[in-house]
């Protein structure tokens, strides 16, 4: 088809994205935008494709993705295109790839490679917030909109200096954040847990955060903590948000790991308070109980500071080592969120350049480390040593009455937190939407179908301030998705997390087929959704 085609998809089951019951009618679709929404639209010479009853939403919006490098090094993008997704926000917990200087890019590569590998044969010649969006706006799969990471910026004002920001580093931070807003990103993401954003002030966010408020974008943090001080992280950020005016958007929301099993009416009395107060609150969710990560931002925050020699070197001398030890298994350790570290629950997903490891993931660590006869925590830094940090783990700490709950509140939205890289990467990467729909919409009910989608898409939308997605109506733009809400499943599963979905027949982004009868197309239109538009 020509790029100005007409297409029409007749005797769908509309689902708008407002949480408006399904209705029956056909959909009109001009170039990248819908122009019709009525029964018995009649086009001569239109491509027209007859639905019999399937839904037809909105695309759905992946509101916490960790695709940065992935969508550019694997352009096909099936993992989000085959669960319906059709924009994408990077740019997460406080740690991504612009702006950056080429000392910060090489660090960068080098710590975040268990999200995003470490490709050696693409193109990292951007520096800018600018230049990242303009290559993303080149040729990708599916639309992005990208937050500028507040630990990123940390790096290039102060590196990883473990102390507080002084006002002259504030300023220069503000200075780098203003001209990335400026670029075209949404807003602030922060990782509160990772360095070096874990030594920020409450202070140095708020003003950072009324950078954002004054171009209309939104804070995006992962928090200070997820174990017994998870209340206390989520209100610091409701305090930021009242001080500085700035919307927030929770990443990731959960209340997790046993310390926190039935605290959750507290958690919500605390959003809704918010609400109640006025802040501008939202907050995202993945449908599982299993969390993952990094699995060196487990340590200590004193263990991972310097470099990766630096802190491969601490990991191996005797004394540190077992001072290390003595936090994962007895003391807690802040990288852990305060707490011991239970390591049945721990799955290694990735062990690169290290394949003598490669059998640990075929279990939990501590499982792995009674084969070995050393103490878990011991193969833990080994695999750290071997892996130069480059492991990523799984953790499986969730609540599944605490997941449902947050699911229900209206100002819930989803983001599958996906991770593409790794020998066993959590399923969520590639599952996230359809559990939505399979898991807790028609099996459990939890949520209506309708009700879901608008979690999925019009919600995001508008919160991303997006006036032409998220909805099917004329004027809108054609990301769409098309599904049989009978059939629709996430087949991934921890065990075998890159199986598509099933059910999702097309996805359409910006008026074209990107998925095709449940395969991908390789017709790439997506487009950077800039904050500035």
């Amino acid at each position: 088809m020509t790029e100005d085609q007409t297409i029409i998809f007749r005797n769908a089951s509309v689902l708008d994205g407002t949480a408006r019951d399904a209705f029956t009618a056909d959909v009109r679709i001009d170039g990248d935008s819908i122009t019709g929404v009525r029964p018995g639209i009649v086009v001569e010479n239109a491509e027209t494709y007859d639905l019999g009853g399937l839904a037809l939403a909105p695309g759905f919006i992946d509101m916490h993705s960790h695709s940065d490098i992935q969508i550019l090094a694997n352009p096909d993008h099936e993992a989000k295109l085959s669960q319906g997704v059709t924009l994408e926000v990077l740019g997460q917990d406080g740690l991504s790839y612009a702006p950056v200087s080429d000392e910060v890019l090489r660090a960068l590569r080098k710590r975040i490679r268990g999200w995003n590998d470490d490709p050696t044969d693409l193109d990292w010649s951007w520096r800018s917030v600018a230049d990242y969006l303009d290559r993303l706006d080149d040729d990708t799969a599916v639309n992005t909109a990208y937050l500028v990471p507040h630990g990123t910026l940390r790096m290039l004002v102060m590196g990883d200096a473990a102390r507080a920001a002084t006002p002259t580093e504030v300023a220069q931070m503000a200075a780098l954040l203003r001209q990335g807003l400026e670029d075209g990103a949404v807003g602030l993401s922060a990782g509160l847990t990772y360095v070096p954003g874990m030594y920020s002030t409450t202070a140095e966010l708020v003003e950072l955060c009324r950078v954002v408020a004054e171009h209309g974008g939104y804070f995006c943090p992962h928090h200070r903590n997820y174990g017994p001080e998870a209340l206390e992280a989520y209100a610091e950020c409701i305090d930021i948000a009242k001080h500085s005016g700035v919307a927030l958007h929770f990443a990731h929301a959960h209340l997790s790991f046993d310390v926190n099993r039935g605290n959750l009416p507290e958690l919500l009395r605390l959003f809704d308070d918010a609400i109640a107060d006025g802040v501008d609150l939202s907050f995202d969710s993945y449908p599982y109980l299993a969390a993952m990560t990094t699995l060196s931002s487990q340590l200590p925050g004193w263990a991972q500071r310097g470099g990766i020699g630096e802190q491969i070197e601490r990991l191996r001398d005797p004394g540190s080592r077992e001072e290390i030890i003595t936090a994962l298994d007895v003391t807690g350790s802040d990288g852990h969120q305060g707490l011991t570290i239970n390591w049945s629950n721990i799955h290694l997903s990735s062990t690169p350049n290290a394949p003598e490891y490669e059998w640990v993931t075929a279990e939990s660590l501590g499982a792995a480390a009674a084969k070995t006869g050393i103490r878990p925590a011991e193969l833990c830094l080994d695999i750290l040593v071997a892996t130069e940090l480059g492991a990523s783990c799984v953790m499986f700490v969730g609540i599944e009455e605490h997941v449902r709950a947050l699911m229900q509140h209206p100002r819930h939205m989803v983001g599958s937190d996906g991770i593409l890289v790794g020998d066993r990467p959590h399923p969520r990467s590639w599952g996230t939407f359809p559990r939505v729909l399979h898991t807790y919409v028609r099996e459990e009910r939890v949520l209506s179908l309708p009700e879901a989608i608008r979690h999925m898409t019009h919600s995001p939308a508008q919160r991303l301030r997006l006036r032409d997605r998220g909805k099917i109506a004329p004027g809108y733009k054609a990301d769409i998705v098309i599904f049989d809400p009978a059939a629709v499943s996430a087949e991934a599963t921890y065990v075998s997390p890159r199986r598509p979905a099933t059910g999702i027949e097309h996805v359409l982004v910006n008026g074209r087929f990107a998925l095709k009868n449940g395969k991908v197309t390789g017709i790439r239109t997506g487009r950077v959704l800039r904050g500035s538009q």
